[in-house]
């Protein structure tokens, strides 16, 4: 083909932040099929077109690059889950529509590998697997935790913790195990209904709001 002809997405160079974050999107990629351990930034910048010394300029070492990664999936799976009060008005259905959510997202075969491989970097790169902790867990945690406490529920941490140890961890324990297969399908939310047993999650939600953890206006 000429160079008249040449499609303009691979003749254009990308720069700046494009560029960086491109390079996260191949990286993530590379981590996952390869393990941290395999990985070079010799692959990361062959894949991602660019040479070492971009990759470099923006990520001065390969613990660094997968730190950034973990940060890149914070993003996207923030961005992915959004906050309890965007699915419902009713707060029980709110709550039940996010930890709904949040196992779908858990269940999806790239984040099922991503945790993984945080687990086996554990102890060589305890950063990593803090971070990712802090960007997966603690984040949705936080959030949960600040939506029942804005409608007065009583021990909102508490009651965040649990719920969202009951209704996503055995389905993550299992997919990490190989006990249960990961879902392959893009999570959509539209088909969260078919994705996870809502009416399960919603009785746990409803149990546990009524059960001496009700919203404060309600005990008083």
């Amino acid at each position: 083909m000429s160079a008249a002809g040449a499609s303009p997405e691979r003749g254009r160079q990308r720069r700046g932040e494009e560029l960086r974050r491109h390079i996260l999107a191949v990286a993530k990629d590379v981590f996952l099929e390869t393990g941290y351990e395999r990985a070079s930034m010799d692959a990361v910048a062959a894949r991602a077109g660019t040479s070492k010394r971009s990759l470099y300029a923006h990520f001065e070492s390969k613990d660094r690059l997968f730190l950034a990664v973990m940060e890149w999936v914070r993003e996207l799976y923030l961005g992915r889950l959004k906050t309890p009060d965007a699915y419902a008005e009713d707060p029980a259905e709110a709550v039940t529509l996010f930890c709904g959510r949040f196992q779908q997202l858990m269940a999806w075969e790239p984040q099922v590998r991503t945790c993984r491989l945080c687990i086996a970097e554990a102890e060589r790169l305890p950063g990593s697997s803090s971070a990712y902790f802090d960007a997966i867990f603690a984040s949705t945690r936080e959030r949960l935790t600040g939506y029942l406490a804005e409608h007065h529920v009583v021990d909102a941490a508490a009651l965040a913790e649990d719920l969202l140890a009951r209704t996503v961890l055995p389905r993550l324990f299992r997919t990490l195990l190989n006990f249960e297969a990961p879902s392959k399908d893009d999570p959509d939310q539209q088909a969260l209904s078919e994705a996870v047993d809502l009416p399960a999650i919603r009785r746990l939600v409803s149990a546990a709001l009524q059960g001496g953890q009700a919203t404060a206006s309600s005990t008083g």
